[in-house]
């Protein structure tokens, strides 16, 4: 009997593990299942809430995703394939005999490589020495011919020289700036669809933020293109020492003669200005002496006229007769 009951069990428990198997095999499908319908009905809810206040912003910003894709993937082929741009920079200080005629054969030779002037600043150190600080911009192709045209005006002191590559900014900038119109494009679309005026409301701020974007990526653009078309020249120019500071050290006959010749001259105009400024006191004495002697002259006449009619009286007093003498 015992030995009939071993196969009964050994076929039940073969049934019961079966059975355990299956029922797990289900629970895991089930729960699969069921996490997968709960992360699609959470994924449609937040779909629906997004989409619902704004349905035309979500959709700008699913183009504009699209749009930055494809405007990477763009951009990476350009690079490749687009022209160098770099800005060039110069530095020199150059020593002429002339700083004026330095300062127009500069100006010549930038307007002959279709080139301008910036900015100019010359100042003159004393009665003799002027210096000159020019800013020039050129074309690049023409920055090396005017460059040396430059530094052989006359003795070179100093030449700094600068190149930057600005290709992969100059590309970033184009492709985002490409990127943003179409932004913008698209929002006004938007904008013209919407009906309710809260997403008009928010539609026209958006637009403003994208065209303020825009117009910061063009001004990016124009000054990348004017420091990639036209190098920067800086130009100091000077003049040398005059040359008859060394001969003081040993005068000559020149230099006494000179030096005599200086003081004649400025002895003579100390004189001249002396009676300049004595000149009215030596009128005024002039004039009075000139007085006194007149005054003098003509007290003289009156003393001369009046003494003779003072002395005619007496001689016409009779003379007393005389006594008669005794015969």
């Amino acid at each position: 009997m015992q030995q009939g009951r071993h196969p009964d069990r050994s076929s039940t428990r073969s049934r019961t593990v079966l059975a355990a198997g299956t029922l797990a095999a289900l629970l895991v499908l089930s729960g699969c299942g069921a996490g997968d319908s709960a992360d699609s009905k959470g994924a449609a809810r937040d779909n629906a809430e997004y989409a619902a206040p704004g349905a035309e912003r979500g959709a700008a910003g699913a183009a504009d995703q699209g749009s930055a894709e494809s405007g990477s993937a763009e951009k990476k082929k350009p690079s490749a394939l687009s022209a160098p741009h770099v800005i060039r920079k110069a530095s020199l200080s150059v020593e002429v005999k002339s700083v004026p005629k330095a300062v127009a054969a500069a100006r010549a030779a930038v307007d002959s490589a279709g080139g301008l002037v910036a900015s100019e600043s010359t100042e003159r150190l004393d009665d003799t020495h002027e210096a000159s600080h020019i800013v020039l911009r050129v074309p690049q192709g023409e920055y090396e011919a005017v460059l040396q045209e430059l530094a052989g005006g006359g003795k070179l002191l100093s030449r700094t020289t600068t190149a930057k590559d600005v290709t992969d900014q100059v590309v970033d900038v184009e492709s985002r700036i490409a990127t943003q119109r179409a932004s913008v494009t698209r929002v006004r679309k938007l904008m013209d669809r919407a009906d309710k005026l809260a997403d008009v409301v928010t539609l026209e701020g958006e637009l403003s933020n994208r065209q303020a974007e825009l117009e910061s990526l063009l001004a990016q653009q124009e000054s990348l293109k004017d420091r990639t078309t036209l190098a920067t020249i800086t130009l100091s120019l000077s003049e040398p020492e005059s040359a008859s500071n060394g001969k003081d050290d040993d005068p000559g006959f020149l230099d006494a003669l000179g030096g005599g010749w200086h003081a004649f001259v400025t002895t003579v105009r100390w004189i001249a200005m002396a009676v300049g400024a004595a000149a009215p006191f030596l009128a005024a004495a002039a004039g009075l002496l000139l007085l006194g002697r007149l005054l003098r002259t003509w007290l003289a006449r009156r003393r001369v006229t009046q003494e003779p009619q003072a002395s005619q009286p007496d001689e016409r007093v009779p003379a007393a007769p005389e006594a008669p003498t005794a015969p």
